[in-house]
């Protein structure tokens, strides 16, 4: 199960994005057990050391919790994955504004298709 990775994007930042999606759309659920850094590894196509890499930021962003001996485990704080859903909706809907913004597109244009889309 390889995964295909963004050139333009460190892939152990576009893991750490892979799997607080999968947390924020509800596919890993709170306390739910993370795979081993070897099968991430294994299961992705990356480095051990990559998966370490994105299992540090996972714990630094307070998504995950390490037990020693057990393994990782995704956090069972709801404010913490709340947070973390506001965050990141912050941070795509900055992405996509400077993004329209570059192509010349107003942001009532914008609203227009969105409107028509969702």
């Amino acid at each position: 199960m390889t995964q295909d990775f963004a050139k333009d994007k460190p892939i152990y930042l576009q893991l750490v994005e892979r799997i607080c999606g999968e947390v924020l759309r509800g596919e890993l659920k709170p306390g739910d057990k993370l795979l081993s850094v070897r099968e991430y590894a294994i299961g992705s196509g990356v480095n051990v050391n990559t998966v370490q890499r994105v299992y540090k930021e996972l714990e630094m962003l307070e998504m995950t919790e390490t037990r020693r001996g057990q393994g990782t485990f995704i956090t069972t704080n709801e404010e913490r994955i709340k947070h973390l859903r506001e965050e990141m909706k912050e941070q795509v809907a900055t992405q996509f504004i400077t993004a329209i913004q570059s192509l010349g597109f107003s942001t009532d244009e914008m609203l227009e298709v969105l409107k028509k889309k969702g």
